[in-house]
């Protein structure tokens, strides 16, 4: 069970754009209401429930994504200035991804996504 190509390209691309709009509090009450529906859901579930649903299953993932960043109070444009760098920061987030959801498809999304942001930035 591995993200496509074109769910990791549209992932990258958030990824990349995640920085300024997981700051802001009432951007983040906005990103949490619309990630709740889904924090229950493993590696596994997402892709049998939205798999069909490129695009939903990346948005769920950039959802995550921008609730672990802001937990982790990171802001990507200003940790990795470069767009080369978060090019490269945007592949180790997928590929760090697609590896723990592979080790274990029963795990949650939301912990596999947050290990990923954590190991890509690290």
């Amino acid at each position: 069970m591995s993200l496509s190509f074109r769910i990791a390209a549209v992932v990258a691309g958030c990824i990349v754009s995640l920085g300024s709009a997981a700051n802001a509090d009432e951007e983040m009450d906005r990103i949490l209401d619309a990630a709740m529906p889904y924090m229950h859901h493993s590696c596994k579930s997402v892709i049998a429930n939205y798999g069909e649903d490129e695009e939903k299953v990346a948005e769920i993932v950039r959802l995550m994504a921008m609730v672990s960043l802001f937990n982790r109070e990171i802001n990507v444009e200003e940790a990795v200035p470069g767009e080369a760098e978060r090019a490269t920061l945007a592949v180790e987030f997928i590929d760090r991804l697609e590896e723990e959801c592979e080790a274990d498809q029963d795990t949650l999304l939301a912990g596999a996504v947050d290990t990923a942001v954590k190991d890509s930035l690290n």
